[in-house]
């Protein structure tokens, strides 16, 4: 995909718990957040993932934060602040948003704004053969506590050749 990207925090938080926050670097490329998205990594903590995470950020440089100039809550649903704050960067900078929680890719969709989820990258790092099979991965994220719905899943490891594997 050689489309500038935003992402929301789940999808971040989940692949960097899991130490696959590369395939989103590899198969992605650089990556935009909106600072509330940021804020939400809580990239000074010792959660799983931090580590990783916060090089992306502050070293590597992969993952820029950057300012959205339109007021969250004018989006007009009820969303978290990184989640509305994504929608609006991807908004304003005509990008892909890569975000997984439902209402929030409706509410982007209302603006017109283009979802792709986990599974999609994961499918990318498949395609690019970064991954051999996308199930061990999907199932380090639901080990982990990363909530995608028994039927995603099975659609994913459809669309990668692995149903009934």
């Amino acid at each position: 995909m050689n489309r500038r990207v935003v992402s929301d925090a789940g999808p971040l938080i989940a692949l960097a718990r899991i130490g696959r926050l590369d395939l989103l670097r590899k198969a992605l490329g650089s990556l935009e957040i909106a600072q509330a998205v940021e804020d939400e990594l809580r990239l000074d903590s010792d959660m799983p993932g931090a580590t990783l995470l916060r090089r992306a950020v502050r070293k590597d440089g992969w993952i820029r934060a950057r300012t959205v100039s339109t007021a969250p809550a004018r989006l007009g649903m009820a969303l978290g602040l990184g989640e509305a704050s994504a929608i609006l960067l991807a908004a304003e900078r005509k990008a892909l948003l890569l975000i997984d929680d439902r209402r929030g890719r409706t509410a982007a969709a209302k603006r017109g704004v283009i979802c792709i989820g986990t599974g999609r990258v994961l499918l990318e790092a498949k395609r690019r053969r970064l991954l051999t099979a996308v199930g061990p991965t999907l199932q380090a994220l639901t080990d982990s506590g990363y909530r995608l719905s028994p039927a995603l899943c099975s659609r994913i490891l459809e669309l990668a050749g692995e149903a009934g594997q």
